[in-house]
């Protein structure tokens, strides 16, 4: 779902970005080294149940792999969808 919306890592904010529809959704990041703690995700009332959360958290995890960065989830969000998806735990420190 959203494979044709890009994924933007807004340093200047440490927010991992989806824009759908004019709206914001994103991952709010703090980064030490090659480890991103990440602290909190959010997606406006306009895109809630759209799977919009999902689309942006897979889309980090991929980010991540890519880039060869390890991951600590504070998120209860993200920690709900590794439960769902434990291959991704793959990129936990």
């Amino acid at each position: 779902m959203y494979e044709d919306i890009l994924l933007n890592n807004n340093t200047a904010l440490h927010n991992f970005e989806l824009f759908v529809d004019g709206h914001r959704a994103f991952i709010d990041y703090k980064q030490h080294g090659d480890k991103y703690f990440l602290i909190h995700t959010e997606v406006p009332p306009e895109l809630e149940g759209k799977g919009v959360a999902g689309a942006l958290v897979e889309k980090t995890f991929k980010y991540l792999e890519a880039n060869n960065f390890k991951m600590v989830p504070y998120c209860a969000y993200i920690k709900t969808y590794l439960k769902r998806h434990p291959e991704w735990e793959r990129l936990m420190e």
